[in-house]
C-alpha cells in the first residue's frame, strides 16, 4: 500500500499541499468547513498528521537550518520587516526542535565559502541578487532549499508576494487621489553601492528580481493612468536607512515642479522622506503624500503602506524546509494589502 502523504490528501480534495498542511499546523488560516473536510479525508486515508520530530529527523545530522540573506546582522536585527520574518522562521525551527544558523552576505559580498562550509541540513535563501555565487553554492549542496522574495529558482519552493500587483496597488492609490506629479525612492535595485538618479536602463536592469518587479508595478499603474514613466523622477539609494530616505526626499522635493506624491519601496525610506518634508516645512498630506511598503512600524507615523505577512512568510518558509524537500516545488504567494493612513490625501489645488 502506498504511503499516504499531504500531497495524497491534496490530490483527493483538489487543493494545494500547503492548504492541507495548514489544516494541521495553522488551522486559523482555513475555514472551519474546509479544515473539517481535510481532516475527514486524512482519517479516511489513514493519515494521522505530520510529526514535528519525524520531520526534523528527515533533515539529517546537523539539526540546523541555514538562513542566507543579503544584509548585515546589525541591519537584520534593526529592520522591522527582517525582525518579523526572523520571528516566523525561528518559530518553525523551535517547534521542530532544530537550530537556526544565520549566514549574512551584505551587499557587495560575493563570497560562497560561507555556504560551502555551513553545517546545516537545509537552506532558506532570502533576497539574493541575480547570479550571486552563494546561490550556486547552495544548489550544489543538494540540500532542501526554499527561496524567499528572490530570485525564483524553478524546481525549488518559493515564498513571497505578487510584487508587480503590490507595487501597482501603491501607485494606483495616489493616482486615484488625483496625483500626477509622482516621484519614486527605492533601495535594493543593484548591489554596487550606487546612490543617485536612476534612468530607465538602470531601473530595468536591476539585479534584485523582487524590487525590479515591484518597480514594474509602479510603472504599469502610472502608464495605465496616462503618465509618461520617463517623466517620473526616480532616486535610488544603496542602503535601506532613514537617513538615505531623507537624502532621497530632499533630492526629489528639490525638483521643479516638485512631486506631490512620493512612492518608496520600504517604510524606513518613507519615514526618511517624511523627515525631508519636515525639514522643508511641507505639510503631509496637504502638500505631499508619501507611501511606504511592508507595514513595518508604520502605524505610529500614520504612514500609508502595503502590508506584507512577514512573520507568516518566515514561518511558512521554515515549515517547507522542515518537510525535508519531500513536497513538490510550489510557488506560494501571500496576500498583500493597501493600508491607508494619514500620509496620503488628494494633491493641493493647482495655482
Amino acid at each position: 500500500m502506498a504511503k499516504v502523504t499531504l500531497q495524497t490528501i491534496a490530490d483527493r480534495l483538489g487543493v494545494s499541499r500547503a492548504t492541507v498542511s495548514y489544516a494541521f499546523s495553522r488551522p486559523d488560516q482555513l475555514s472551519e468547513g474546509l479544515r473539517r473536510r481535510i481532516l475527514e479525508v486524512a482519517d479516511e486515508l489513514g493519515y494521522a498528521g505530520p510529526n514535528p520530530t519525524a520531520r526534523s529527523l528527515r533533515l539529517g545530522r546537523a539539526g540546523a537550518l541555514g538562513l542566507i540573506f543579503s544584509e548585515t546582522l546589525a541591519y537584520a536585527f534593526a529592520d522591522p520587516y527582517a525582525i518579523g520574518f526572523f520571528q516566523g522562521i525561528a518559530t518553525a525551527a523551535e517547534d521542530a526542535g532544530v537550530g537556526l544558523l544565520i549566514l549574512p552576505l551584505p551587499h557587495g559580498d560575493r563570497r560562497s565559502e560561507t555556504v560551502r562550509d555551513a553545517v546545516v541540513d537545509a537552506f532558506c535563501v532570502v533576497s539574493l541578487p541575480d547570479g550571486h555565487p552563494a546561490l550556486a553554492e547552495v544548489l550544489a549542496r543538494k540540500l532542501p532549499v526554499v527561496i524567499v522574495d528572490e530570485p525564483y529558482v524553478p524546481g525549488h519552493p518559493f515564498v513571497g508576494i505578487d510584487e508587480p500587483a503590490a507595487g501597482a496597488a501603491a501607485a494606483r492609490h495616489v493616482l486615484e487621489l488625483g496625483h500626477r506629479r509622482i516621484g519614486v525612492a527605492m533601495v535594493g535595485l543593484h548591489d554596487d553601492g550606487y546612490t543617485g538618479w536612476a534612468d530607465r536602463e538602470r531601473q530595468g536592469s536591476a539585479a534584485f528580481e523582487a524590487m525590479r518587479r515591484r518597480r514594474e508595478g509602479y510603472q504599469n499603474a502610472c502608464v495605465e493612468a496616462g503618465l509618461d514613466w520617463g517623466d517620473v523622477p526616480f532616486y535610488e539609494v544603496a542602503r535601506n536607512s532613514r537617513e538615505a530616505g531623507r537624502k532621497a526626499g530632499h533630492a526629489l522635493l528639490g525638483r521643479d515642479p516638485r512631486p506631490t506624491a512620493i512612492l518608496t519601496n520600504t517604510d524606513v525610506l518613507a519615514l526618511g522622506v517624511l523627515d525631508a518634508a519636515a525639514d522643508l516645512g511641507l505639510e503631509v498630506p496637504g502638500e505631499l503624500s508619501v507611501v511606504g511598503f511592508s507595514d513595518s512600524a508604520a502605524e505610529e507615523a500614520g504612514l500609508t503602506t502595503i502590508r506584507q505577512a512577514k512573520q507568516e512568510i518566515g514561518e511558512t518558509a521554515g515549515r517547507l524546509l522542515l518537510s525535508g524537500g519531500a513536497a513538490e516545488p510550489e510557488r506560494l504567494l501571500f496576500p498583500h494589502e493597501l493600508i491607508v493612513r494619514s500620509s496620503t490625501a488628494p494633491p493641493p489645488p493647482a495655482g
